[in-house]
């Protein structure tokens, strides 16, 4: 077996006076697909940055193969002084790196490379820094939180360029479909320490809890007293958990009736109904479109919302997802058709760029106003110390500043003072940015209890399927469609995904009198990526084929679902899962063919 190409061993460090790291340890060996997952604030982030050599401990050892090559990608990218994306893709490429390889990158990105960093989104700044550690092709890629701001075409991208990726990769994500897709091992940081789980993250849950729950047991045995507050964090994200099934069977009785709702509707257009009971209707449009610029961004659109439906709102970067959000809750005037809003609304909304918060106010100060130690939530009030525990909060963080939490502890604090607010109707754009994934199942619980209705727009998959009970989606040119069930119901019902928005091709400098006329344009061709994926989607076709044979052999049990339901329902979701990955599949390498065709034809 060959050594490792990295070694942490018993590393300690402190912020401030508190310990953040006490004895953690990681090793990278070559081809590892790890993903390095804990709470926010546990220390994941500093831990990838020592293994990168940007911090060194105050105490353990770190060891680098002589050689090795090694990039990060860090939560925030550090443009320095290049003045285009360009200079900061090529700073990355060592002597005997490709530049064709960066410029293809770039281009797979969505970048032209002459971009400046100072005026880049969110979501183009992620890509830029993606395209620098990317180009190299490094021994040993750290990436922490890779898919923040990133759009779902995006994320389906950079998963199948790091499925075929060789060296090894450390991940820290709150995706957890991205984890599922790219994990082949764990390592969980607790408590200062780590563990590791030689197992992807479709298997960590489940061990994380019986490891607690055997600690637990442990504690009993020795008649330890574990204090109140600390066993409600390690363990009340567990026990939340065990009530799936209950929120599972609410949330597919809400789709059934989202799903009637809209058989009922029939076409988009539809009647104004005025006997429904007061506030069971939150909002009505009809024929809503919208442009700028000349350009449709909402074209034609209709639908209706009933209190509790829970609806998601998906479609590449640019496709609108804002302005439709916008228009459905009377924010933004459309330029034709109407929306009629319910009778005694109370919105909160949620942006993406969140409500500011002052970094020298204490959390206490934030919840509570500045006064009094009451915060008032649901029309009730409420010690803001029990308040601060549903949201994973510790009491000794109440007068803990703002300016020290990490960005998921932010997250989560802006979440508990909107949820604070009177409502009955939440607007969440890109709730799940900087969430750790207890934080995200705390988010979910909450969605589930609550009694209003939610629209959201989010490109995490995995909170998609758990929370929604419909989906509308970006179809291109200003139109959307609205299906019933979370992301992967829409999936199966429209046969694919959501696709990257067509980039408008770059404007190109007027030609100087005195430069030479412009070559002839090359002969059209497949790109690379296109190529690639033709050749190898008939092999994924077959193995999904072969695995829909295996899960619909094992489903044909005659006595399977008496004896083992919780099995069947696992096959059986599997099965979904399978059956739609391959309808997509067929639509992309029936989509290549016509097109390797065309191009052969002309």
């Amino acid at each position: 077996m060959a050594p490792p190409l990295l070694i942490l061993q018993d590393i300690h460090l402190h912020l401030g006076t508190t310990p953040l790291l006490t004895g953690a340890d990681l090793a990278i060996g070559a081809g590892d697909r790890l993903a390095l997952v804990g709470r926010n604030g546990s220390g994941k982030s500093t831990l990838l940055r020592i293994a990168a050599g940007a911090v060194q401990p105050e105490a353990g050892s770190r060891f680098l193969q002589p050689g090795a090559t090694l990039r990060t990608l860090p939560q925030e990218p550090d443009f320095g002084a290049a003045a285009t994306v360009w200079e900061h893709v090529e700073a990355g490429l060592g002597p005997a790196d490709d530049p064709h390889r960066a410029r293809w990158l770039l281009a797979e990105l969505g970048l032209t490379g002459e971009e400046a960093p100072a005026r880049l989104s969110g979501g183009e700044a992620r890509r830029a820094a993606l395209a620098q550690v990317l180009a190299p092709s490094p021994d040993i890629l750290l990436l922490d939180e890779p898919t923040n701001h990133l759009d779902l075409p995006a994320i389906a991208w950079l998963e199948a360029e790091l499925a075929q990726f060789r060296g090894a990769l450390v991940l820290i994500s709150h995706d957890r479909r991205f984890l599922e897709r790219l994990s082949r091992a764990m390592v969980w940081l607790d408590r200062g320490t780590t563990r590791r789980l030689e197992q992807g993250f479709a298997g960590f849950e489940a061990w994380r809890d019986q490891v607690l729950e055997e600690e637990e047991r442990e504690a009993h045995k020795l008649d330890r007293k574990i204090v109140r507050e600390e066993h409600w964090m390690r363990y009340g994200v567990t026990a939340r958990r065990k009530r799936n099934m209950r929120r599972v069977g609410e949330l597919a009785a809400l789709r059934q009736r989202r799903r009637e709702a809209l058989k009922a509707t029939g076409t988009v257009r539809m009647a104004a109904t005025e006997a429904e009971g007061s506030g069971s209707l939150v909002a009505q449009a009809e024929g809503l479109s919208k442009s700028f610029g000349g350009v449709p961004v909402v074209h034609d659109f209709s639908t209706r919302i009933l209190r509790r439906d829970r609806v998601g709102i998906v479609g590449p970067n640019g496709a609108g997802k804002t302005t439709l959000l916008n228009l459905l809750t009377g924010a933004l005037a459309p330029d034709a058709g109407t929306v009629r809003l319910g009778t005694g609304l109370a919105m909160v909304t949620l942006d993406q760029k969140r409500e500011s918060l002052d970094p020298a106010l204490s959390l206490q100060a934030v919840l509570t106003g500045g006064s009094g130690d009451q915060v008032e939530v649901g029309g009730q009030r409420r010690h803001v110390i029990g308040y601060m525990k549903d949201f994973l909060f510790l009491p000794d963080q109440a007068r803990t500043a703002v300016g020290v939490l990490s960005g998921g502890e932010r997250g989560r604090l802006m979440l508990a003072r909107a949820l604070a607010r009177p409502s009955n109707l939440l607007v969440l754009d890109e709730p799940t940015n900087d969430l750790d994934l207890e934080t995200l199942d705390l988010l979910e619980e909450l969605l589930a209890e609550y009694q209003g209705t939610v629209l959201v727009v989010s490109h995490d998959r995995d909170f998609l399927d758990r929370v929604c009970t419909s989906v509308i989606v970006s179809e291109g040119e200003g139109r959307w469609q609205e299906y019933a069930g979370g992301y992967a119901d829409m999936v199966a019902q429209r046969g694919r995904g959501v696709e990257a928005k067509p980039l408008a091709a770059p404007e190109r400098p007027a030609a100087r009198a005195s430069e030479p006329a412009a070559a002839p344009a090359a002969k059209r061709k497949l790109s690379f990526r296109q190529q690639h994926a033709l050749e190898a989607l008939p092999g994924r076709m077959a193995a999904l084929e072969k695995e829909i044979g295996t899960l619909r052999t094992a489903l044909a049990v005659p006595d399977l679902y008496a004896r083992d339901r919780a099995r069947f329902e696992r096959f059986t979701a599997a099965l979904g899962e399978k059956e739609a990955a391959l309808a997509a599949a067929e639509e992309e390498w029936l989509e290549l063919e016509l097109l390797r065709e065309e191009i052969e034809a002309g």
